[in-house]
């Protein structure tokens, strides 16, 4: 696998807290020659179940945290876990990434907890030791060999005071291990009761996250649905837009029209007082002449009223000339009943006819109005009916069809009569009025004489 600049997965756990036997390197080199690729073979114990962000780094010997490695590899995840061969697992190290000194290193698996579960012996970087050459070498050399022996010796027994130390500490991490396996053990049925839990929260999630899919549709729905509504709002806005501009235009228009309206209506206001001036006048004017219409027709009504007594005391004249001449008419035509029979009484005696007599007395029909056709020699007093008929019956004219009436004894009753004119006509400008409207006739006529 190659490696990647992903950082791998560490942690600042302590090597006390580290399971080292839960994956075991295999065919580990006391050292690699410089140069060369290192290909790392390790093995998976049944209780470790690798996962993917595992990785297995190069550590000195001597770290304290699985933050200090060198270089490191992930690992690849075996297809069967049950079979043998996915049991043997190996990686390779590129010799480009590889140390370059002549340090102690170890190769430890990391897995993507950061926790270190196996570790492998130490091993060195540095060219193969050529033992079968004779070297000869000086008295000074090898007196420096022996003191480098003797350094030698002393760092090996260090080395041994450490690996006891190791030992001793090794005991109490087993310890520790066994008491952390315990407690792994208890964290295994908590994190399945959390399985657990995680996995009914999940139904429950997964029934929320349906609804909140069904409630997203909805609100896509709602959403192109508000788009188009929002398109329709926009042109209409548009439109709106345009009609403001037009009443903007229009208000405009109305303004300077106000304007001239405010002139206009400046001068019409000038001119009205000028009328409201010349109307006082008018009015004035009017006030004399009615006050001058009124005195007049105060004494026109004076007059007539005067005309009216002398007309009433002259029908009363003539009423009592009517009744004496009815009275005399009764006494003639009482006389003339007995001058007939006297005649008739006559003629028998003399032995003569009436129709045979050779004079006929004229009749009304042939022109003898007022006479009597029983007088032989006439009416007596048809003489002076005739002389004093003129002045007693005057004659009179309807100012309407041109009719003539009888005198003032029949005026009332042949002016009541006779049809009433449907119109009024002004003798003088030949303008109508209707019959119903005789006093503004009559006044009309009266105006054309001021």
């Amino acid at each position: 696998m190659e490696e990647t600049v992903e950082d791998p997965p560490t942690s600042a756990v302590l090597l006390d807290h580290c399971h080292f036997s839960q994956v075991i390197f295999n065919s580990v080199e006391k050292f690699y020659v410089p140069g060369g690729d290192v290909t790392c073979y390790y093995t998976l114990t049944q209780q470790f179940i690798p996962r993917r962000k595992d990785w297995i780094g190069i550590f000195r010997v001597g770290w304290k945290t699985t933050r200090e490695y060198y270089t490191f590899m992930w690992v690849s995840l075996p297809v069967d876990l049950n079979s043998d061969s996915a049991k043997q697992q190996e990686v390779q190290f590129k010799a480009y990434y590889l140390p370059k000194d002549d340090e102690y290193y170890q190769f430890c698996y990391v897995d993507q907890d950061g926790v270190v579960r196996g570790a492998s012996i130490p091993f060195q970087f540095r060219p193969e030791n050529e033992e079968d050459i004779l070297v000869v070498t000086t008295q000074g050399e090898v007196e420096e060999i022996e003191q480098r022996n003797k350094e030698l010796c002393k760092e090996n027994q260090e080395l041994k005071d450490t690996c006891v130390s190791l030992q001793k500490q090794n005991s109490d991490t087993q310890a520790e291990l066994h008491k952390t396996q315990e407690e792994l053990e208890i964290l295994k049925s908590t994190a399945q009761k959390l399985e657990q839990e995680a996995k009914a929260q999940k139904d429950g999630w997964e029934t929320e996250l349906l609804q909140l899919k069904e409630q997203n549709q909805k609100m896509s729905s709602e959403n192109e649905k508000m788009g188009v509504r929002v398109e329709q709002l926009q042109a209409q806005l548009s439109t709106r837009e345009k009609e403001m501009e037009k009443l903007v235009q229009g208000d405009q228009d109305k303004t300077e029209q106000l304007e001239r309206l405010n002139k206009e209506n400046s001068q019409l206001l000038l001119t009205l007082t000028q009328q409201k001036e010349r109307q006082k006048k008018l009015e004035q004017t009017v006030e004399e002449m009615l006050k001058q219409e009124e005195t007049t027709t105060l004494k026109k009504q004076q007059a007539l009223k005067d005309e009216n007594a002398g007309l009433s005391r002259k029908l009363s004249e003539n009423k009592i000339i009517y009744d004496a001449l009815q009275k005399e008419k009764e006494r003639l035509e009482r006389e003339n009943d007995l001058l007939k029979r006297e005649n008739s009484r006559l003629l028998s005696y003399m032995g003569l006819d009436f129709d045979s007599l050779p004079y006929q007395v004229p009749t009304s029909d042939q022109g003898g109005a007022g006479q009597n056709p029983a007088l032989v020699y006439g009416n007596p007093y048809s003489g002076i009916q005739e002389s004093s008929a003129p002045s007693l019956l005057a004659v009179k004219k309807c100012p309407t069809c041109k009719s003539d009436f009888a005198g003032d004894i029949l005026d009332f009753t042949s002016e009541q009569q006779h049809p009433q004119p449907l119109c009024l006509s002004c003798p003088i400008c030949d303008k109508t009025f209707p019959a119903k409207e005789k006093q503004i006739f009559e006044d009309h006529v009266f105006c054309h004489s001021l």
